[in-house]
């Protein structure tokens, strides 16, 4: 297979159309037919479906767009990382999910920019598991992650923003209106988690011995999502305070207080680009200056 082929294939499968896509290539339609034709008789499998107005993709066709663009992305991110040039350039992929810390990374990221102007960014949301698969596979550079996590393959740089844990409920919940809710006040509510098992598990130990009458009633990673199904009364939100604001629903701490630190992360093993270990260096010294990140 060649790269060439692949964003070929990518282009079809895209327009569902062979006709659009050779246009888009600037190819005859004939032409890419035998390039697509070429593909499969390599591959030893059917790609497309084809039909009068459309072409669908085979199971092995979805399963070759997955692999396909990743092995697409990979290999425009190594071309940008080995061009050489005076200036530091290039483009540093970072996941992350809803966090208070992305509001400190952004900052800094920002103080950076002023002294490394051709640097790009790309920006990735999700949960840690998500974002950790996405290191693992080459798609992101780095990472920010809401601890607990397993750090056996990272270097880490954890950051001066602790993460508070609350519940957030509606306006007319019988709790809303406390200063902060204790294992007891929730053990009988039905409540919404976080589908992360790492944090269930500290979820699980701050209960303590009101685990017991946990009623779990929906879990998921999306916290917008998750709000809305607890703006309509389906169970308490059990989430780290987020910078912003959910209508109708009120956000209370937790009381044993309970905190998570995060931290940035990215593989022990990758050979960092020039535009990442600027980045990461940088990191460590702003961080270093800080004691405290204010409320």
């Amino acid at each position: 297979m060649e790269i060439r082929t692949l964003k070929y294939f990518l282009a079809v499968a895209r327009e569902e159309n062979i006709t659009k896509a050779a246009a888009l290539l600037h190819l005859t339609q004939p032409t890419l037919s035998r390039q697509l034709m070429q593909l499969e008789e390599d591959l030893g499998v059917k790609l497309f479906r084809r039909s009068q107005h459309r072409v669908i993709l085979t199971d092995a066709g979805m399963m070759l767009r997955r692999r396909a663009q990743e092995i697409v992305e990979l290999t425009e991110k190594t071309v940008q990382e080995l061009c050489p040039g005076e200036e530091i350039t290039g483009k540093i992929s970072i996941g992350s999910g809803d966090l208070r810390c992305m509001t400190f990374l952004a900052e800094a990221l920002a103080t950076f920019q002023a002294e490394y102007p051709l640097i790009r960014y790309e920006l990735y949301s999700g949960n840690s598991d998500g974002i950790k698969e996405h290191i693992e596979q080459g798609l992101l550079d780095m990472g920010l992650l809401l601890e607990p996590v397993d750090f056996s393959k990272y270097e880490i740089l954890r950051l001066p923003v602790k993460e508070q844990w609350g519940v957030y409920v509606p306006l007319d919940s019988p709790l809303a209106g406390k200063e902060s809710v204790t294992p007891q006040d929730l053990a009988h509510q039905p409540l919404i988690f976080t589908t992360r098992d790492l944090v269930q598990k500290e979820m699980v130990r701050w209960f303590g011995s009101h685990a017991k009458h946990l009623q779990v009633m929906a879990s998921g990673n999306l916290p917008y999502n998750l709000a809305q199904m607890a703006r309509k009364g389906i169970g308490v939100y059990l989430n780290i305070k987020l910078d912003c604001v959910f209508e109708g629903l009120q956000y209370i701490p937790l009381t044993p207080a309970l905190e998570s630190s995060t931290v940035l992360a990215w593989k022990k093993t990758e050979t960092l680009s020039p535009a990442i270990s600027a980045l990461t260096q940088y990191l460590q010294k702003y961080t270093n200056g800080i004691v405290d990140y204010p409320e």
